[in-house]
């Protein structure tokens, strides 16, 4: 992991061993998620969204050197990332401080130096209750078979809501339960069920083989990292179709991008059948965003949930059209446990949770949003025009949606 010449940037003191770096910026807040290293810069954590320098004391900034270092200290003798690193120029690791936190760690180059990014996991896997989880998603570990998805962007609590689901299945049922993941997050032990976890590059090659091999080790749970490619999610609809329930995530912001997502990978002679398959298969599609409190005081979940039903299976088969849309199914499947993400966020306002322009900020439809906020308008920074109508289910959110 040798650096290319660059002069060291000057450092009154050394940088600590990285175990006692660490340490001492999870010590800035409650609430650290994120720890970034960068050559010519302080150490940051990210808190409730916003990054922090962590200044330490008698050290200016990091010299290329420095992450060089924390680098080679995080990989320790992990041939495969060192290798990954060395020919991909990113590897992906594990990381533990024992008795206090476990880390999932980006090592990448950049502008040939070093940098470092580590989530922080937490020590326990979080409650339903903890994570203020919708009721609805306790009905999952029922599910016998089929697909769950889990979408939002990086670092919107994906891993968290999926350990969750998982530790729930893991409690009231006696089952096989498998983990493919990159790397392994949550450490689930054996409750009623057995779980084994495996690890990408250190257990298994690729989630592909990974998740064909799951097939032959009669599990009757099997949670993916990630839909990366089409071989993956094809593999995964089979294992639905076969009496499986597959969890997984996507970087999707939403269901009907989810859908797109998954649909679009494949060549378009292919399409229909993989759309009528999914349609089939899947059994919930659940989006998350986090959104900033007021005045900075942590952020909540907005979260939006599709279910299969017989109209979302038919939207799913024949694609979506105006008046016969994902969302609009969502925003009528309130009594079926459905909800969306304007709707969630008009709740988040209407308790003083967020403000006005952070919920037009995170907003689907956010003309739409403004009209369903009509009635706080007098608080809020600017009125809706005159000539807007007032909101109506079907058409004219439909419009909205598409345009």
């Amino acid at each position: 992991m040798a650096t290319p010449g660059r002069a060291p940037l000057p450092n009154a003191a050394p940088v600590p061993p990285t175990p006692a770096l660490l340490l001492a910026m999870l010590q800035v807040s409650s609430h650290v998620s994120d720890l970034i290293f960068s050559p010519g810069n302080h150490p940051h954590v990210e808190v409730s969204g916003q990054l922090v320098p962590v200044k330490l004391p008698g050290v200016s900034v990091l010299s290329p050197g420095d992450t060089q270092r924390i680098a080679q200290e995080l990989i320790g003798d992990n041939q495969q990332a060192i290798g990954m690193l060395q020919s991909q120029g990113s590897c992906d690791i594990s990381y533990s401080l024992p008795g206090t936190a476990r880390f999932r760690v980006n090592v990448f180059v950049q502008r040939g130096t070093h940098a470092i990014v580590m989530r922080v996991i937490p020590k326990s896997i979080p409650s339903f209750a903890e994570l203020k989880l919708p009721s609805e998603l306790g009905r999952i570990a029922d599910i016998k078979n089929g697909i769950v998805l889990v979408t939002g962007p990086t670092g919107s609590g994906k891993s968290s809501t999926l350990a969750a689901i998982l530790d729930r299945v893991n409690e009231t049922k006696a089952y096989h339960i498998l983990t493919i993941e990159d790397p392994v997050e949550f450490m689930h032990r054996h409750k009623r069920s057995i779980v084994h976890q495996r690890e990408l590059h250190s257990d298994t090659p690729s989630f592909a083989l990974a998740l064909r091999a799951a097939l032959r080790q009669a599990p009757k749970v099997i949670l993916v990292g990630e839909m990366r490619d089409r071989e993956t999610i094809e593999i995964a609809l089979e294992a639905a179709e076969t009496g499986h329930l597959v969890l997984s995530t996507l970087h999707t912001t939403d269901a009907s991008k989810t859908v797109e997502r998954i649909i679009g990978v494949f060549p378009l002679a292919e399409q229909q059948t993989i759309r009528n398959r999914f349609a089939k298969s899947f059994r919930y599609i659940v989006s998350q965003r986090l959104l900033p409190r007021q005045e900075g005081a942590g952020r909540v979940a907005a979260i939006e949930i599709l279910k299969s039903t017989l109209r979302t299976r038919e939207y799913l088969e024949k694609g979506e059209v105006e008046g016969k849309s994902l969302l609009d199914a969502m925003r009528d499947g309130d009594t079926e446990g459905m909800q969306h993400f304007d709707g969630e966020i008009e709740k988040l306002i209407r308790a003083g949770m967020i403000d006005y322009d952070t919920a037009m900020a995170y907003s689907t439809n956010p003309g739409n949003l403004r009209l369903l906020l009509s009635d706080l308008l007098g608080e809020a920074p600017a009125a809706p025009p005159a000539s807007v109508p007032p909101p109506a289910k079907g058409k004219q959110e439909t419009e909205i949606e598409l345009e």
